[in-house]
């Protein structure tokens, strides 16, 4: 054995192995192995999944964000498309402008450069710093890398003050801005356009930054079809900024233009009549609606107060916008679309046709109105329920209950009294579903209301009490919950006027109009009601006989609704026209319309009127001698 020396460590380590406890090797399990594997392979997986969700998925916004910071987009807006009405007048346009906007980009990177800027807007523009800065906060540079809009139409002393500036982040460029050429009397039908906001970028996010959208009105409805596509013109630049190169260049497509049913020079009229009449009332709140029954064309729209479309567009009128967004008055509130009203006696033709046909009356059977109503009282005999008329009638029909409207002959049709047993609720609801009311025209403008048929379940479900015989007396005459829209109630008129052929209103011009009802099967009851809504105008007692000197004939209703616990009235007035001057006139000693139609049918609303119905007569009379001297005498 050689002689090799020991080490000092394994001198130590044979020690403690003597006095160690003895010791055995043992396998180990496979299950860490197993769980350290399938975790890699997790992770792999989780790797793998996000660099397929950022190659593929997200690829368009990252090559967009890189084109972003390399590029300069330059957005080439697309002129919105021309509205027009039926005759090819020119409602709105556009008209070419610059415009000013500020490049987020550079104003967040080049910082030497914010506060000049700020001060810049704010000299020039008027904008304040605080505004300026919430629009850039608000801007998501990363989907909307296109600079903001600070004034789409710039005065020419503000042009040449930016220019003088010579801001990097400031950009004048060419633009296009919309433009209404007759204003006021048009904006209900068309509304008006405005930049798009965070709301519309939800609902359509291929919107650019600059997109000027439709708001209101037909500019809304057909937004999409109106607005085109814009064009850009991309450059590549390094991080100087030097222009390094053009990366893509597309041409702007001008939007589609549309021609309306509306009758430009008809509604610029009925614009005019009815703003004189509202004034010599010292009122301010109407509609005025036209259409054309044998279509459901809208000749004419108006809701009052109206409003200048043009401040919404133009440069320097924020003070103005914003006066008419906080107006009591509400001018952006379209009445003929949105409005929820009780018709009053306007409902009186509907209860007359439903009555004919459910047998309650006969043409010819009479009911006396001594001027009031009343229905005992079985807590207190000596104290009736009294419902009023709206003055002392006597005996009357059908015919001349329409003609004088009469209160106590459709209380008693539609609620009994007597031996005669009325319509009640039920019946009086089927009715008022048959004639469309309570549901949308489907209209083509945004925002239509739906308004409100009551019944006994829901008066039983939100009422503090039953519903009550008063109740069906009240909704028989157009007053208590029963609330329709200008446009159910002129629709519903229509139909009478067109032998219950009820046609969608529409403003768009199409081809075939959309039959919304075929109501013809009433054609013996609805020419019941038309004799008395021809009285209404001969007859002597008739609500509107001061409309009877016209020269041609007329049909209409008038109407009364109380409103704010009785403290005002709205006034109606609602009618049509006939075209055929003989037949009309020979036929209305039968009761018999004119077979050719009527080629309009007029509704005229005022509320708060100061003497009810007798308000909107006037206007409604030289509205339909102006349509008729100048659409129909000079056609014949």
């Amino acid at each position: 054995m050689t002689d090799k020396g020991i080490a000092f460590e394994e001198t130590f380590a044979d020690s403690e192995l003597d006095e160690a406890p003895a010791m055995a090797e043992v396998a180990l399990s496979d299950r860490p192995i197993l769980y350290v594997s399938g975790l890699m392979l997790l992770i792999g997986v989780a790797v793998a999944a996000q660099v397929l969700w950022l190659g593929i998925g997200k690829s368009d916004f990252y090559v967009n964000r890189s084109l972003a910071n390399l590029g300069y987009r330059e957005r080439i807006p697309a002129p919105r498309g021309i509205i027009s009405d039926r005759a090819g007048v020119v409602l709105a346009e556009n008209r070419a402008v610059f415009g000013a906007f500020l490049d987020v980009k550079e104003f967040l990177r080049k910082k030497e450069f914010q506060q000049p800027t700020l001060s810049a807007i704010k000299e020039i523009l008027g904008i304040p710093e605080e505004a300026v800065w919430a629009s850039v906060n608000e801007n998501d540079i990363e989907r909307f890398p296109d600079p903001i809009v600070l004034t789409a139409d710039l005065a020419h002393a503000e042009l040449v003050a930016l220019k003088e500036k010579n801001l990097p982040t400031l950009v004048v460029s060419d633009s296009f801005t919309r433009e209404y050429p007759k204003g006021t009397s048009f904006a209900s039908v068309l509304g008006y356009v405005g930049l798009a906001s965070p709301a519309d970028f939800q609902k359509n996010p291929d919107l650019g930054g600059q997109e000027m959208v439709g708001k209101s009105g037909i500019e809304a409805q057909y937004d999409s079809r109106l607005r085109g596509a814009s064009g850009a013109h991309v450059t590549l630049r390094d991080a100087k900024g030097n222009v390094l190169g053009e990366i893509e260049k597309s041409v702007p497509k001008i939007g589609e233009p549309l021609t309306l049913t509306i009758d430009g020079e008809f509604q610029e009229y009925m614009y005019e009549r009815f703003l004189r009449g509202l004034s010599s009332l010292g009122r301010t709140n109407g509609a005025a609606l036209a259409i054309d029954p044998r279509s459901g064309e809208v000749l004419a729209l108006i809701s009052f107060p109206s409003f200048d479309n043009n401040l919404f567009v133009a440069s320097g009128k924020s003070k103005e916008r914003q006066a008419l967004l906080s107006s009591p008055l509400r001018p952006l509130f379209n009445r003929v679309v949105q409005g929820a009203y009780a018709p009053g006696s306007t409902i009186k033709p509907l209860v007359g046709v439903a009555a004919l046909k459910e047998g309650v009356i006969t043409p010819e059977r009479t009911i006396f109105s001594p001027g009031y109503l009343d229905v005992p009282n079985r807590y207190d005999p000596e104290h009736p329920t009294r419902f009023p008329d709206w003055r002392y009638q006597g005996d009357v029909d059908l015919s001349s209950a329409l003609a004088q409207s009469s209160n106590v002959y459709f209380y008693t049709v539609g609620g009994g009294a007597g031996d005669v047993k009325g319509l009640g609720i039920e019946r009086l609801g089927e009715w008022w579903k048959k004639f469309k009311l309570g549901e949308k025209t489907g209209i083509d403008l945004p925002g239509e209301a739906q308004g409100f048929l009551p019944s006994i379940e829901w008066k039983d479900k939100v009422g503090t009490r039953p519903w009550l015989l008063g109740d069906t007396y009240n909704v028989s005459i157009g007053q208590g919950d029963l609330l329709v829209t200008p446009l159910q109630l002129l629709d519903y008129i229509a139909a009478i006027a067109n032998d219950g052929k009820m046609y969608a209103p529409h403003i768009l011009k199409q081809d075939i109009p959309e039959l919304r009802a075929d109501l013809s099967d009433l054609l013996p009851e609805i020419r019941e009601v038309q004799k008395g809504m021809l009285a209404t105008v001969t007859a002597s007692l008739g609500t509107a006989h001061t409309m009877a000197d016209l020269g041609f004939p007329v049909a209409g209703k008038t109407g009364s609704a109380q409103v704010k616990n009785n403290q005002e009235e709205n006034a109606f007035f609602v009618g049509y026209l006939p075209t055929d001057l003989s037949a009309v006139a020979q036929g209305a000693k039968e009761g018999v319309p004119s077979e050719t139609g009527a080629p309009l049918a007029l509704l005229i609303l005022i509320e708060n009127s100061k003497e009810g119905s007798l308000n909107a007569v006037p206007i409604a009379k030289d509205v339909m001698r102006w349509y008729y001297e100048h659409r129909i005498a000079n056609s014949q």
